[in-house]
C-alpha cells in the first residue's frame, strides 16, 4: 500500500519549458468505481493553524471585508483534502485498484482567508510532500466532470462574470462534495468504530453523488441520462493550491438535446453558455481554463491514452 509522498507534475505544454499551472496529485487512468474509492474522514486531517498570529488573524480580517462588500456570503462547510493512500496491482498509476481519500473539515471563510488570501504563498510550508506543504491552507476539495455526449462531444461551460473565482473562464461542470448533504456540520468525537465506518461510507458515496448532482444542476440533464461516474484523479492548481477531484461519465443524450436542457438548468446563473466540443477544440480551450481544470483535462487525456494501450 502506497501513501502520497510527492505530487506528480505534468506539463500542459508537452514540448515547452513553461511550468504548467497545475499538478496532478493522483491519476487513476483506468477509472475507479464507487467500490474502489473510500474516504477516511477524521479531525486529524483538518487544517493546522499557522504559527504566525498576524497571518492567522488576516483570515478573519479578509472575511469581514468580504462580508461588508457582500452581505449574502455564506460560510458553508467543505471537505478538506489532506492526501490519500492507494493499493496497486503492480507499479504505475494505471495499476491503482483502490484509493482512500484523507478528508477533514473546513469552511468557505477559511478558504477565502488562506487559499484566496493575497498572501496565500506565506501559508505554505517548504516541502515536497503536498500534505505538509499545504497543512496551513483550507484546501477544500472541489470536483469536476468530463461528460461525453452520445455524439462524442465533451461538455464545457463558460463561467458567469458574477462568480467569485475565474469569471469568464471555461470550466468543466462541477462544484464541491457537500458535508451538509450527508448531515455533517462538525466533527463528532467519541463515535464507535461502527459509527465511524458508516460515516466514512456516506462520505465516499457523497464524492460520487455530488458530481452527478452538480452536472444535473449546472447542465440541466436528467440524472437518468448520465452513466455511472468514474473517478480519474485529483488535480491541484498551482495558484492558490486549490485541489479538485475529477470524474468521467457518459451521457445518453445528443449534444443538441443537452443544449435544450441547459436553458432550464437550476444553476444556469453560474455560467453564460454551454459548449459541446471535440477533443481538438477542447485542447484549444484549455489555456482559458483555471489550472485545476487544465489538470482535469490532463487526467482525461491520460485516461484516453491508457484506454488505447489496453485495447
Amino acid at each position: 500500500m502506497d501513501s502520497q509522498v510527492v505530487a506528480t507534475t505534468h506539463s500542459a505544454v508537452e514540448d515547452g519549458d513553461a511550468s504548467p499551472p497545475y499538478k496532478l496529485l493522483l491519476s487513476c487512468p483506468l477509472g475507479l468505481s464507487p467500490s474502489q474509492v473510500s474516504a477516511d474522514f477524521n479531525v486529524s486531517y483538518d487544517r493546522i493553524p499557522h504559527p504566525d498570529i498576524d497571518l492567522e488573524n488576516s483570515i478573519s480580517e479578509i472575511w469581514d471585508q468580504r462580508i461588508q462588500r457582500n452581505a449574502s456570503l455564506y460560510n458553508g462547510t467543505k471537505f478538506r483534502y489532506a492526501g490519500y493512500i492507494t493499493d496497486k496491482e503492480g507499479s504505475g498509476f494505471d495499476k491503482i485498484s483502490w484509493v482512500s481519500l484523507h478528508l477533514g473539515l473546513t469552511d468557505y471563510r477559511t478558504f477565502v482567508g488562506t487559499n484566496l488570501n493575497p498572501l496565500w504563498e506565506t501559508f505554505l510550508v517548504p516541502s515536497k510532500e503536498d500534505t505538509i506543504c499545504c497543512q496551513h491552507t483550507s484546501s477544500p476539495l472541489g470536483n469536476g466532470a468530463i461528460v461525453e455526449t452520445l455524439d462524442k462531444k465533451i461538455l464545457v461551460l463558460r463561467r458567469s462574470n458574477n462568480v467569485g473565482e475565474f469569471p469568464g473562464h471555461f470550466v468543466f461542470p462541477g462544484g464541491h462534495p457537500e458535508p451538509q448533504e450527508i448531515g455533517i456540520v462538525c466533527h463528532q468525537p467519541g463515535k464507535s468504530l461502527r459509527e465511524s465506518e458508516m460515516l466514512n461510507k456516506r462520505v465516499s458515496e457523497e464524492m460520487f453523488d455530488s458530481i452527478v448532482r452538480e452536472v444535473n444542476e449546472e447542465i440541466g440533464v436528467p440524472g437518468s441520462s448520465l452513466g455511472n461516474p468514474l473517478f480519474i484523479g485529483i488535480s491541484r492548481r498551482e495558484m492558490n493550491v486549490r485541489p479538485a477531484a475529477f470524474f468521467f461519465m457518459t451521457c445518453t443524450l445528443h449534444s443538441d438535446e443537452i443544449q435544450k436542457c441547459y436553458s432550464s438548468a437550476q444553476d444556469g446563473f453560474e455560467s453564460t453558455q454551454l459548449y459541446a466540443v471535440t477533443l481538438i477544440d477542447l485542447e484549444n480551450l484549455t489555456s482559458k481554463m483555471p489550472g485545476c481544470h487544465q489538470g482535469g483535462f490532463a487526467l482525461y487525456k491520460l485516461m484516453l491514452e491508457t484506454g488505447k494501450d489496453t485495447r
